[in-house]
């Protein structure tokens, strides 16, 4: 492919989620003249941070695991554009709604097998054959996600490992999370907190066939250590989009786009809603694909006509996350726990629970006691909050976007807030200075999401493998110049990166 000339740029980039934003510097850094395109006043999407009630809080729950497995800061040089992490340790704390204990996870396995022993010894046995199969997946997994998927790359991959994981990888895919994890532990109080992490954060069922990968959500921790950036989760976009300005590009904000147009079977422009004509030879949309190919993309080639239809006839999921800030003017102690850690805290309900949680999104149904996950970020970094400040971070899972009644007004945030009360020392809800929610309907009108959800990459390393749905596990399609990348391409979600970088790498190889 050349890049065609006569074009206000080489490539426009469409969002600037952090995907967006890896994949525009990848390809400035290339020299490829190159257009980021942002519909909101801010470049990060869910990975940014803001400012509320005087703290510096984050738009989603945000430990930094799966960046820290790439090479994207390294390459791009991101620590001279201010990225610096802290080491989250303990990884993470784990707790049940039908226990009053908690027990540790993390980095080093045997550290995780000595807190288990001494709140639930009779999995340690399970825990250790677990690590065993499951850290070479975990390995497997984000290092292969480390280039474009192919065929060959993948195979290649594999043999340089030695084979190592693949057959467990394989033999998991086709079963559920809890299938995989009660093969191992027998305890919920184990396994409740990985499922929490795994199909419950997708928004299915813990026993849904095909999400037994989710079962190495542990396993990444012992891979690589939890981190968070220093400023808060936003410090990552505002270091990428430093690196993007550094190599030449350039950045539009509040600019929305209307159309990605095409003459014959190639991509010719961008136009924006006040009607601006942008020309370049290269679109790369990261934003949710239905939109792309449906509403934006006019005069498709007859080629594209099934990939359209396919997204025009495809159901949305609808958001099932809330997340919570709240300032504190007291230090937030759990109860039970001496010298609450900066980890965060992952209370499980039962398998029936979240059955009936998931099973519930359509109608609007709301547990009574939701998975949760809580942290209190300026525990690892004071600076978050002014001077005798501290500040909660609660996402709450299974808030279905189709609310009953609607959420403004809604009475279940302070019912979440007095749940997690009961597992605070006393004095909790007192301390509370400022609170707000940020809703399903709230991520969709402020952050772009349609029904308040990023579609997700949903094949795993099989559908990579196989080379399924090409335009999210090989980020082309069949419209000359038109690319894809963020969270419905692989790998998929969560603040990883990959996806921007293996878009910007398939590319800078077409070109």
């Amino acid at each position: 492919m050349d890049v065609r000339t006569g074009t206000d740029y080489d490539a426009v980039v469409i969002g600037a989620g952090h995907n967006g934003l890896v994949c525009a510097a990848y390809l400035a850094r290339h020299g490829v003249r190159t257009l980021l395109v942002e519909a909101r006043a801010d470049v990060g999407g869910t990975a940014t941070s803001e400012s509320f009630a005087g703290a510096t809080v984050n738009i989603c729950n945000c430990d930094h695991l799966t960046f820290r497995t790439t090479p994207i800061a390294d390459e791009l040089g991101l620590t001279a554009h201010g990225l610096c992490y802290v080491d989250i340790e303990p990884a993470q704390l784990n707790g049940h709604w039908d226990s009053d204990g908690y027990w540790s996870l993390h980095h080093d396995v045997d550290e995780t097998l000595e807190s288990l022993a001494g709140s639930v010894p009779g999995d340690v046995d399970g825990y250790r054959r677990f690590a065993r199969d499951a850290v070479p997946v975990a390995r497997l997994v984000t290092e292969a996600a480390n280039n474009p998927p192919t065929r060959g790359s993948l195979l290649a991959h594999t043999a340089r490992r030695g084979g190592r994981g693949v057959a467990t990888m394989l033999r998991w895919s086709r079963r559920s999370a809890l299938e995989v994890l009660r093969s191992y532990f027998d305890d919920e109080r184990v396994y409740g907190p990985a499922l929490v992490e795994g199909p419950v954060v997708w928004g299915l069922s813990p026993d849904t066939p095909g999400t037994g990968l989710a079962a190495i959500a542990f396993a990444l921790r012992h891979v690589t250590p939890v981190g968070r950036p220093i400023g808060g989760s936003g410090a990552l976009p505002r270091a990428l989009l430093s690196a993007f300005l550094a190599s030449g590009g350039e950045v539009r904000l509040s600019t929305r786009v209307t159309s990605i147009d095409c003459i014959g079977d190639t991509v010719r422009s961008v136009t924006t809603s006040d009607g601006t004509v942008i020309k370049a030879g290269i679109v790369v949309s990261a934003c949710d694909p239905r939109r792309t190919f449906v509403e934006w993309l006019a005069n498709p080639p007859s080629g594209a006509a099934s990939l359209v239809a396919k997204w025009a006839s495809m159901v949305h999921q609808g958001g099932y996350e809330s997340k919570m800030d709240v300032v504190l003017d007291a230090a937030p102690l759990l109860a039970g726990v001496p010298g609450t850690p900066a980890s965060t805290i992952v209370i499980s309900p039962t398998v029936d629970e979240m059955r009936r949680g998931a099973d519930g999104l359509a109608d609007g149904y709301v547990m009574e006691r939701p998975a949760m996950l809580a942290n209190f970020p300026a525990y690892a970094d004071p600076g978050l909050a002014p001077a005798g400040r501290h500040i909660l971070s609660l996402e709450a899972l299974y808030t279905p976007y189709a609310l009953p009644g609607g959420w403004p007004g809604s009475e279940l945030p302070d019912r979440w807030m007095s749940r997690l009360a009961g597992r605070m020392q006393p004095g909790f809800l007192e301390s509370v200075v400022a609170q707000r929610t940020v809703t399903p309907d709230l991520y969709e009108s402020e952050f772009h999401l349609p029904m308040g959800h990023a579609t997700s990459f949903p094949g795993g390393p099989l559908s990579a493998f196989m080379g399924l749905d090409r335009e999210l596990s090989r980020y082309e399609t069949p419209v000359r110049g038109l690319f894809l990348t963020g969270a419905a391409t692989f790998p998929g979600a969560g603040v990883w990166g990959a996806s921007g970088r293996n878009a910007a790498l398939t590319v800078i190889r077409r070109l």
